[in-house]
């Protein structure tokens, strides 16, 4: 079975500490509550969890949906946004399956980051590292006042924007990743084609605004 790779890079900077981090954390529950309850998902989607605070981690690899396991999460220290990206791009060269003669190789992965403030390390050398030829759609959601949508449009054109950090507007934004899981789920499972655009998934809800 291919699988549909999902990458989320979760900000865990000091400034997410308290109701942003624990709305962060929900969110992520609900979606994988909400997933485990889809057939095409459960079968095709695979979830991992790249955590940037003052460095880059792996909390998760890549993992099948039925055996995910969310670890404990800390807010602390500075933005390590360019170093997320580094490491999303050895996780994707290292964990998806590549196409050969022999076999088909698994999907090109979804990435969703999130993050209410700008990078503080070497964002241009995290772009440079990061292979999008290898990636389907990459969407980044600036949440909350201090975040830049000028900076994370450096590293994709989807860009979309949450005013608040509060729990609501955290949850309508995981609630649309969980159904743009699905929706793809279901796509490359008709088409047998990547998702590549935007436009391929669901409108985004009312608290989630696309940067233009």
């Amino acid at each position: 079975m291919r699988r549909l790779p999902v990458y989320l890079l979760l900000d865990t900077s000091g400034s997410m500490a308290g109701e942003p981090l624990t709305s962060m954390v929900n969110g992520v529950q609900t979606l994988l509550s909400s997933l485990r309850q889809d057939p095409h998902a459960l079968e095709t989607a695979a979830l991992s969890v790249i955590e940037f605070g003052s460095e880059a981690t792996q909390s998760v690899p890549l993992t099948e949906l039925i055996t995910f396991q969310l670890p404990e999460m800390q807010a602390r220290g500075t933005t390590a946004m360019g170093a997320a990206l580094a490491l999303l791009n050895d996780r994707v060269n290292s964990e998806v399956i590549k196409t050969t003669p022999e076999r088909r190789g698994d999907w090109r992965p979804l990435v969703f980051l999130l993050t209410d403030g700008i990078p503080t390390d070497d964002l241009q050398a995290g772009i440079n590292a990061l292979d999008k030829s290898k990636l389907g759609i990459f969407v980044a959601c600036a949440a909350g006042p201090h975040a830049d949508t000028t900076q994370l449009k450096k590293i994709t054109e989807s860009v979309v924007q949450l005013d608040t950090l509060d729990s609501s507007g955290i949850a309508a934004f995981f609630k649309w990743v969980s159904d743009s899981v699905s929706t793809s789920s279901a796509k490359i499972d008709l088409s047998k084609k990547d998702v590549t655009d935007l436009g391929e998934l669901p409108p985004p809800p009312e608290e989630v605004q696309i940067a233009f």
